[in-house]
């Protein structure tokens, strides 16, 4: 699919590193379809991790995840879901390739910067935790009616010039 859901941790917000991660994420050429700041309660961090909840980190992850801001995204480009676990890096910030999210900004497995989905269902179930439907279309209809405006826009702006230079023409 297009969209992808990703969650800038609290370690990385903490570090004031969020926006280099967010110029990281649109200079690898995704477009941020909707954003949100804000603090994770200890039960909407257990909600979102809940697939981790029969393992022992689980409790440390939502004390770590409710601990301070996060920085919430649903981002777009081809293949979305790849194309960002990709630039992320690996979960433990040491076995991460250079140039990645995790290698430039975690600094240990548990505080690894940021955080992926791992497919298009599990992206669509993680972000509707930070979002509305309504969030999502809106900007994606926003986006459409953008491209509408500048398409009719340069259509009229092609019209008016044709329509002179053939006035020109005749004149000439």
């Amino acid at each position: 699919g297009n969209l992808t859901f990703t969650m800038i941790k609290p370690d990385a917000v903490k570090a004031n590193n969020h926006a280099k991660i967010l110029q990281h994420l649109i200079d690898a050429g995704f477009r941020i379809v909707a954003l949100r700041m804000w603090c994770m309660s200890r039960n909407d961090a257990k909600r979102f991790y809940a697939v981790h909840k029969d393992k022992e980190f689980f409790e440390p992850l939502v004390d770590f995840m409710s601990s301070g801001p996060i920085v919430a995204a649903v981002l777009e480009k081809e293949n979305a879901v790849a194309e960002l676990r990709k630039i992320v890096g690996a979960t433990d910030p040491e076995e991460a390739a250079e140039g990645t999210i995790r290698k430039l900004y975690g600094t240990a497995r548990r505080y690894n910067a940021i955080h992926a989905s791992d497919s298009d269902e599990n992206a669509r179930t993680e972000w509707s935790i930070h979002f509305t439907e309504a969030d999502i279309i809106c900007h994606i209809a926003c986006s459409f009616s953008n491209f509408i405006s500048v398409f009719v826009g340069c259509m009229f702006t092609s019209m008016f010039f044709a329509s002179r230079l053939s006035v020109m023409k005749k004149a000439g």
